[in-house]
């Protein structure tokens, strides 16, 4: 007997601007993420200074063709709904709907390509589920608000919100409001549009639009639900469970610092360790009672990302022992784990820590969650006759839905499971082709060469089954 439930969501994510290309057709302008040029030449400094890096001309700009999906999108769902998928996760690109600051009415150029997508899904049996701002602010809202450091970016934030939820409320009833919202303590220019150049106390500015996101996400779930009262919106964190050798309070600080925003989503109000930490760090927010007032209405579920797990120490001898790439040390000081296997790209491969961090997680807010992103960024060889044999990703998989579904069993209530990505997509920090995580094989390198032809990997044959038994056929 299968220990996913019945109406389980069974399907795969990606985002807009890893996808979608078209970085300038039908109206669109450039988001955060069009204005950076790959690793090799600087992508991680240039999302530091992102004003300075819109004045440089670069010869390739990984994200704005991206896979080419704005002309490939059709294609591509036929072979999503080839394995079965019930639920598609996407975002909109938010500089499509609205090219500028301040505009009165969408451009309708960019929601008519939305409109085409979500009907497709609609016609070949999957739900919908649309992350509203997939580290995707518009670089106008960088250029004239320094992004979310500003709080008319909650009223532009709103005006999206409320077309999307009244263009769609009949065609979609799962919705995202923020992409990793804790991101933005991390990686400012992804999370919030923020340029840190010179800010003398980075971390109030980073606080600061913190709160307004979460007033906004808060402001978002009110109006939905009185668009469509059947709507299900959601937060979403990147998840990390963290292992600690002899810190327990160093662990609780850093899951504190991710968990403090569905802390908020999720029961309407900032934790005392929170106001505690504003205090200590000399963190004085522009919070209005209006705010605290809008904060009370809550999500109605609590979704998150897991790729690996961390282990947390303050032990100076241990310090040295890290990998930078390693997915765990965005977050902390975390070390290399002895007893786990890596990926290529150093992330710690842990399927038990999923379980744990699906029980945390619906123990401290008992609000059913949704596991929105999880996968392998592998190097895939294509062999001579078309074929790719990713085992490795199948594997991978597989021991994660094992302990998924375990957590089910042990009582936590998950809506379902949109794995990443289901087609090989731009790398978010890195900007490369080569990490690649599909299930569907994309022919196009690092620098931008291939056809774009799409190519089913022995992952994709194997998830079609899992989908198909409802999770009970894993091998």
């Amino acid at each position: 007997m299968s220990n996913f439930p019945k109406n389980f969501l069974w399907g795969g994510a990606t985002a807009a601007n890893q996808y979608e290309g078209g970085f300038d057709e039908d109206g669109k302008t450039l988001s955060v993420m069009d204005i950076l040029p790959d690793e090799a030449h600087g992508r991680k400094q240039a999302m530091k200074h992102p004003l300075e890096t819109m004045k440089k001309k670069y010869d390739f700009y990984p994200n704005r063709v991206s896979i080419d999906g704005y002309h490939h999108w059709e294609e591509d769902l036929e072979l999503l709904a080839g394995m079965g998928f019930n639920i598609y996760r996407m975002s909109v690109s938010w500089p499509r709907i609205f090219p500028k600051a301040n505009m009165d009415k969408p451009n309708e150029d960019g929601l008519k390509f939305y409109d085409k997508v979500i009907k497709k899904a609609n016609e070949l049996g999957m739900q919908v589920l649309i992350t509203i701002d997939h580290f995707d602010t518009p670089m106008w809202a960088v250029e004239e608000f320094n992004g979310w450091a500003d709080r008319r970016m909650i009223d532009e934030y709103l005006k999206l919100a409320k077309v999307l939820f009244t263009r769609y409320k009949d065609q979609v009833k799962y919705w995202i409001t923020f992409n990793e919202i804790n991101m933005l303590l991390h990686y400012p220019l992804f999370g919030a549009g923020l340029d840190l150049t010179g800010d003398p106390n980075p971390k109030q500015t980073q606080y600061q639009a913190a709160h307004y996101q979460l007033v906004a996400s808060a402001k978002a779930v009110t109006m939905g639900h009185k668009i469509n009262p059947n709507f299900m919106i959601g937060s979403m964190i990147a998840g990390i469970c963290n292992y600690y050798p002899q810190d327990v309070l160093q662990k609780q600080k850093v899951m504190r610092e991710s968990y403090f925003f569905p802390d908020v989503q999720a029961r309407g109000y900032y934790p005392r360790y929170a106001k505690k930490f504003f205090e200590d760090n000399n963190i004085k927010l522009d919070i209005t009672d209006d705010d605290l007032e809008a904060l009370k209405d809550t999500v109605d579920y609590v979704s998150f990302s897991y790729y690996s797990s961390g282990v947390i120490t303050t032990d100076k001898r241990l310090l040295g022992n890290t990998a930078s790439s390693n997915f765990a040390s965005t977050f902390s000081d975390s070390v290399i784990n002895p007893y786990l296997k890596a990926s290529d790209w150093g992330w710690i491969i842990d399927p038990v820590g999923l379980r744990i961090t699906m029980n945390d997680m619906y123990d401290r807010y008992q609000k059913p969650l949704m596991v929105v992103e999880n996968g392998l960024g592998a190097i895939d060889h294509v062999t001579d006759d078309g074929k790719i044999h990713d085992d490795y990703r199948i594997k991978y998989h597989k021991e994660h839905l094992e302990q998924m579904g375990l957590a089910i069993r042990d009582g936590v209530e998950c809506l379902g499971y949109t794995m990443w990505g289901p087609i090989d997509l731009v790398s978010v920090s890195t900007g490369e082709m080569s990490k690649r995580y599909g299930f569907i094989y994309v022919d196009r390198d690092n620098d931008g060469n291939g056809t774009n032809k799409r190519l089913k990997k022995d992952s994709y044959y194997w998830y079609k089954k899992a989908v198909e038994s409802n999770g009970d056929d894993l091998d």
